[in-house]
């Protein structure tokens, strides 16, 4: 009998053993402000009507599907999180912690260029001399330095979609910002990415402009 019951105890912290594993590799896709992959947004049409010719994107559409969503940790429990949409641009959410009272910041960023980097020289370059100066001019209108820093920020993103693995993206981030009136701020984006694919170094330097949305600017519809 003691036997038996033996067996069934080791028979036990196996099965325990498994389940525990199952829960461990089990893997939550980050969401926030009802946000998710696979959701939908609704901008607000009128405020996108009054700034919008101010603001250095156009066409915004009203309705945004998130596909796909990427997730950048700070330390300190203070993470970005961007919200990827069919609209050629992401959400961007500041946020301490989990909780929504964590959310300190979310922009509307639009893609407005990307330049294709091709060999190591002009890579070293960008990160060296190019991505940090005073001011960086763009579409006839000029942003001025955000960060007190003279080196770009490197940030690693995890990036979930519906139909690939995960995947990672390291980044060199700069800041710009113009002032538009008491009320608006557009910033600058500056980011050299670099990823690894087919055993080969894929880099570029994106361009991408963005305003801050409050949580009354946007609903969750999906």
């Amino acid at each position: 009998m003691a036997i038996v019951t033996m067996a069934f105890f080791n028979v036990s912290k196996i099965m325990f053993g498994w389940f525990k594993k199952e829960k461990e590799i089990e893997e939550v896709i980050p969401e926030a402000l009802g946000l998710r992959l696979g959701g939908a947004i609704e901008l607000d049409k009128l405020k996108l009507q009054l700034i919008e010719d101010e603001l250095t994107i156009e066409g915004a559409a009203p309705t945004q599907f998130i596909q796909a969503v990427g997730e950048i940790k700070l330390g300190d429990n203070n993470r970005i999180l961007r919200f990827y949409t069919d609209d050629d641009g992401f959400i961007q959410i500041m946020q301490y912690g989990t909780e929504e009272l964590g959310v300190e910041e979310v922009k509307l960023v639009y893609y407005y260029d990307t330049l294709p980097i091709s060999n190591q020289t002009e890579w070293e370059n960008y990160l060296n001399n190019k991505l940090v100066r005073d001011t960086w001019d763009l579409d006839s209108q000029e942003f001025y330095k955000a960060w007190d820093n003279n080196e770009p920020v490197s940030m690693t993103e995890t990036i979930w979609t519906k139909d690939k693995p995960k995947s990672e993206l390291d980044q060199f981030i700069m800041l710009y910002e113009r002032e538009i009136n008491e009320d608006l701020f557009e910033t600058l984006f500056v980011i050299a990415e670099e990823k690894i694919e087919f055993n080969q170094y894929q880099r570029c330097v994106s361009l991408s402009t963005a305003f801050d949305l409050s949580q009354t600017d946007f609903k969750v519809i999906g």
